[in-house]
């Protein structure tokens, strides 16, 4: 589910990150268009272009001029790092904390449904 109160670029950059963690683009595969893609978020060009731009000063999005914008070699694994630290750093924290809470155990945890 989308934070509302996120700023549209990050929440653009969200989405791509998931389509390449997911396997949607590997690397080396092309990308949307900023176009294309503004399109299909019903966003605005220049807000797409800002979250791409995050992906290239990351280095996980190289340009190639007058072909368009790429998954970098390397990204999946470093974006996967990335995640996975930002993940057990700040979202797995309080989660853990409400689990403990509220005695939730591994078996009320049914993970097997995720």
């Amino acid at each position: 589910m989308a934070d509302e109160s996120k700023p549209v670029y990050l929440r653009l950059r969200e989405i791509i990150a998931a389509s390449i963690l997911d396997g949607e683009f590997r690397d080396g595969d092309l990308l949307p268009s900023v176009r294309a893609l503004a399109a299909q978020q019903g966003a605005n060009p220049l807000t797409v272009a800002k979250a791409y731009q995050c992906f290239q000063d990351d280095g996980l999005v190289v340009v190639k001029r007058g072909v368009g914008m790429f998954v970098a070699d390397g990204a999946t694994r470093r974006l996967r790092a990335a995640e996975r630290a930002r993940f057990l750093g700040t979202v797995w924290p309080p989660v853990a904390e409400q689990i403990r809470r509220l005695g939730i155990s591994v078996e009320d945890l049914d993970l097997h449904r995720v």
